[in-house]
């Protein structure tokens, strides 16, 4: 019996209170229905070719103008390259050697304007016109070896060899500058060049080119000859 004494079917209740099976089956079938374009939206279209992959762009080249051991060079090089790889990749110059590749151990070590510098350190485009002296540039003709070369023979001033260029080319630029006048950590007074070049000077003026050797001896007795000879 109904509230109101109305007599009521069970064929009604059952018309207006769903089962819950068929309420799970109808919300099954509503979300297959909006999934339905969502689905077909995200299939490939099998008739269209595939995206062929974008090629790499090439960085843009300038050029720099350098005289390298008194022979002009002209090289297409990206704004990046170090003056290191310009030598050895660019104009051929393997004499100069990558170390550390981080301005520590001084094997790339070169002569740029009469100063030495690591060349790893610094970008070819910032040379541009200047004049740059490596390892194969240091003797004063074809076959013949430089002062400074000759003594490193002499006192045996290397073993494996992979960093001296690198010594070779700051040995040469040390005594241009102990000559010129210039001052190091190691000199008493720096108002006044030091008379001679002391194995405390050479070592001090020679401690950014590292051997892993350790040939340290004989390259310091290498210098000092020079040195004695040349001051």
């Amino acid at each position: 019996m109904s509230p109101d004494n109305t007599p009521s079917s069970g064929l009604d209740d059952a018309a207006q209170k769903p089962s819950r099976r068929r309420f799970l089956q109808s919300a099954a079938a509503a979300a297959a229905v909006t999934a339905a374009p969502l689905a077909h939206a995200q299939q490939p279209n099998a008739g269209a070719p595939a995206a062929a992959p974008m090629p790499p762009s090439a960085a843009p080249t300038m050029p720099v103008k350098l005289t390298i051991n008194g022979h002009p060079y002209e090289l297409q090089v990206e704004a990046r390259t170090t003056l290191l790889d310009a030598l050895r990749e660019y104009a051929g110059l393997t004499g100069t050697k990558k170390g550390c590749d981080r301005g520590q151990c001084g094997a790339c070590t070169v002569i740029v304007a009469g100063k030495r510098i690591n060349s790893c350190l610094t970008l070819a485009v910032m040379h541009d016109g200047e004049s740059v002296t490596t390892v194969e540039g240091l003797a004063p003709a074809a076959d013949t070896l430089s002062a400074m070369q000759r003594a490193f023979i002499d006192k045996d001033a290397f073993q494996c060899g992979y960093c001296t260029p690198g010594q070779l080319c700051s040995a040469t630029a040390l005594i241009d500058e102990y000559r010129a006048g210039d001052a190091s950590a190691a000199t008493a007074d720096v108002r006044y060049r030091p008379p001679q070049l002391s194995d405390d000077e050479i070592r001090e003026r020679m401690s950014g080119n590292i051997c892993r050797c350790g040939a340290y001896p004989n390259i310091v007795a290498a210098v000092k000859v020079v040195a004695s000879t040349r001051s």
